[in-house]
């Protein structure tokens, strides 16, 4: 247990709370949507637009009037009063990596097909600014994956990267101990019953000698998390009753959501679950549907219901639990797709067949919670959803309403590797809906 690291991990964190920020008790999840959600097909639906445009898919009333969604996602019909639909962020940058680096870290990136953000992406942020002034027991930030494509710490460095949880949450043989800093930690530590008597015994060991009291701080805080029982109890999803489970969906993405819910409940600040592959028929590995890749309208018959379950049900249990004014919920990709449909022969399928390409110039973006006013459309597309028409927004405005939430100042400056100070974000300014 000694070898673990985790103490440096610590102790490089503790710069952090020399930054003044005086944290809120406030969390954010993001339900990360890896490859660009077709806008045209969930949240901004064109009804109206020629067939090469608005597919097969219809928009269907919620409970907000004149808040329609895709037909497809009638849990979010039932909870639309409980979120926000931003309708006209858009930004430059059309491939994976540079759509996703761009997006969550507000820089655009000087390496565009980088699989790694070239500036610090917000889960790392989070995570110096906020690591040493919250409870020890539980990491600031916890993802389902190291990185999400196109994201990362950057000039940050390692020790601000997530606690890993992975795995399918629904899997019969999921483990509480996948929760790691990284993959190689994650396979020294793979096999449950030998990690949790290595903790019985080093409890044993500390609580019959002084030896604890010989380690520095940055030891002990390592125990405490790694032995305490907060983490290991929030991060056990097996404690939740079947009726909640089946509430979210008893598959990969579900129990994700649900997983998210716990880990934010328990005092994690940030928490990044990306749903992609979500292992059904007719369903691709992400949400990259090119026409190459997959038939765009079986896919969305396929993906879509089981996204609705997923979201519907956390949007509804952040409300029912009371965690509304704490946690925010933000779902997005790193862009939208073409509004035009492009049919092309499919890689499998060997015949042609509809889908969408990247699209950076306009996407659609649900918010909930965080205490704001709800049951809003923000911002909208043209008639066909090429590009925003009206208050048009950048990836930078959602950044600086998030770091406000959590009680960062957005404005504020810190050193890059050469010790130079920059913003956190170079521009954008909290949405003004969003604000309570």
């Amino acid at each position: 247990m000694g070898g673990l690291t985790l103490p440096d991990l610590l102790r490089s964190r503790a710069a952090g709370k020399q930054l003044g920020v005086i944290p809120k008790d406030t969390s954010v999840i993001l339900i990360w949507l890896q490859g660009g959600p077709s806008h045209m097909d969930t949240y901004d639906l064109k009804p109206d637009a020629p067939r090469e445009y608005r597919g097969e898919v219809s928009p269907i009333s919620t409970v907000v009037p004149g808040l329609d969604v895709c037909e497809l996602l009638p849990r979010h019909a039932e909870v639309a009063d409980r979120f926000n639909l931003i309708r006209s962020i858009s930004h430059g940058f059309a491939n994976h990596a540079g759509g996703a680096g761009r997006f969550l870290s507000g820089y655009n990136p000087s390496k565009p097909l980088d699989p790694l953000a070239q500036s610090p992406c917000i889960g790392p942020v989070v995570s110096k600014m906020l690591q040493g002034s919250k409870d020890p027991r539980m990491p600031v930030y916890i993802a389902s994956a190291k990185n999400v494509y196109g994201g990362g710490a950057a000039n940050l460095g390692s020790a601000y990267l997530p606690f890993v949880v992975s795995g399918d949450p629904d899997a019969a043989n999921f483990k509480v101990n996948n929760l790691s800093l990284a993959a190689n930690l994650r396979d020294r530590i793979d096999d449950r019953t030998s990690l949790l008597k290595a903790v019985d015994n080093l409890k044993r060991r500390l609580d019959s000698n002084s030896t604890m009291d010989s380690l520095d701080k940055f030891n002990q805080q390592a125990i405490s998390l790694l032995t305490g029982d907060k983490a290991v109890a929030a991060f056990d999803i097996s404690q939740e009753d079947d009726k909640t489970r089946a509430c979210y969906g008893r598959h990969k993405w579900g129990q994700r959501a649900l997983l998210a819910r716990r880990l934010v409940e328990a005092g994690c600040s940030f928490v990044t679950m990306q749903m992609q592959n979500p292992s059904v028929p007719n369903g691709i590995g992400n949400w990259d549907i090119h026409a190459v890749n997959g038939h765009l309208f079986r896919d969305n018959r396929a993906r879509l219901p089981i996204f609705d379950q997923a979201v519907g049900a956390l949007i509804k249990d952040i409300y029912q639990r009371g965690l509304d004014k704490k946690v925010m919920v933000i779902v997005s990709g790193e862009f939208g797709r073409t509004p035009r449909i492009n049919s092309q022969k499919g890689t499998a399928s060997k015949i042609m067949q509809p889908g969408r390409d990247h699209y950076p110039a306009a996407m659609s973006v649900l918010v909930s919670g965080g205490g704001m006013p709800t049951g809003q459309v923000i911002g909208s597309t043209n008639k066909k959803g090429e590009h925003p028409q009206d208050r048009p927004l950048d990836p930078n405005d959602l950044l600086a309403t998030i770091y406000r939430h959590l009680g960062i100042d957005y404005k504020r400056h810190v050193p890059d590797l050469n010790g130079r100070p920059v913003p956190l974000i170079p521009s954008g300014t909290p949405i003004a809906e969003l604000l309570a």
